[in-house]
């Protein structure tokens, strides 16, 4: 017998009569355009297609097709959790495939994602980046000690960060935290880099979920916007989620709903 290969994707497409069938199964069809829809479902999903992978595909379609005709000899479907699934099933599909009708003829245009753009920009204009450095250690004396060993010009910091930090991605370059706004810390952090001066060694370690934080501000700039073909995709994906939504919300508003009571 052949084996069974799993199709990641199911496909319900209306059929041409003139549709040539690939094979029969107890006098039922199976159309090449199911294969060509199979295929091309298959494709979107990383598949090559060839005439092997067809082969294989033609003896899955069969394979299914003998299942399914036995679940319908065997009255399965009539089962109630079978039929709730089938139910489920089909209303999954059919409201993907209305949202994604609904997208593609509501695409976000590029003048959409400029404006959006402009906006973010300006709301960020008078806000900082700062280029940091710490060391992480899990306890508040050793990073006294530390501390203190680096004020007293008895050890470089990044030698420090090196050897002694368990954020072994920044320890590696020397703490280096590179640019950020500080918003993108813990708050406790974040605190702690507002609060310091450029060039300044935090004067304590700073305590924060991930353990003691031995912090330097090397430099601080007006935050760098990013150009906007950087974040276009960011920026049209929430778009056409927020407009998804906002469809979404008009249409449950616009519809005629009553809860029954339970008594």
């Amino acid at each position: 017998m052949k084996r069974f290969m799993l199709i990641a994707a199911s496909c319900a497409v209306a059929l041409p009569a003139f549709a040539q069938n690939i094979a029969t199964v107890n006098g039922k069809a199976i159309t090449e355009a199911e294969l060509n829809n199979t295929v091309k479902a298959l494709i979107a999903r990383g598949a090559q297609d060839t005439p092997e992978f067809r082969k294989q595909l033609t003896e899955e379609l069969i394979n299914r097709a003998v299942l399914v005709q036995a679940a319908e000899k065997a009255g399965i479907a009539k089962k109630d959790e079978v039929a709730l699934a089938l139910n489920n099933a089909k209303q999954e599909i059919l409201i993907a495939s209305l949202l994604q009708d609904w997208s593609q003829k509501n695409q976000i245009s590029d003048a959409e994602i400029q404006k959006t753009y402009d906006e973010i920009v300006k709301e960020n204009a008078n806000k900082k980046e700062y280029k940091v450095k710490h060391i992480l250690v899990k306890d508040e004396t050793a990073a006294n000690k530390l501390l203190k060993s680096i004020k007293d010009k008895k050890a470089k910091f990044a030698d420090v960060a090196k050897k002694e930090s368990i954020d072994s991605g920044s320890g590696k370059d020397g703490g280096d935290l590179g640019w950020a706004p500080a918003e993108n810390y813990v708050p406790e952090f974040a605190n702690a880099v507002k609060a310091a001066k450029k060039g300044e060694l935090v004067a304590k370690p700073v305590k924060s979920q991930f353990g003691w934080h031995i912090i330097q501000v090397e430099d601080e700039r007006a935050a760098q916007a990013p150009k906007l073909e950087e974040v276009k995709p960011q920026i049209q994906q929430m778009l056409s989620q927020q407009a998804l939504q906002k469809h979404m919300q008009s249409l449950r508003d616009g519809a005629k709903v009553e809860v029954t009571e339970k008594k």
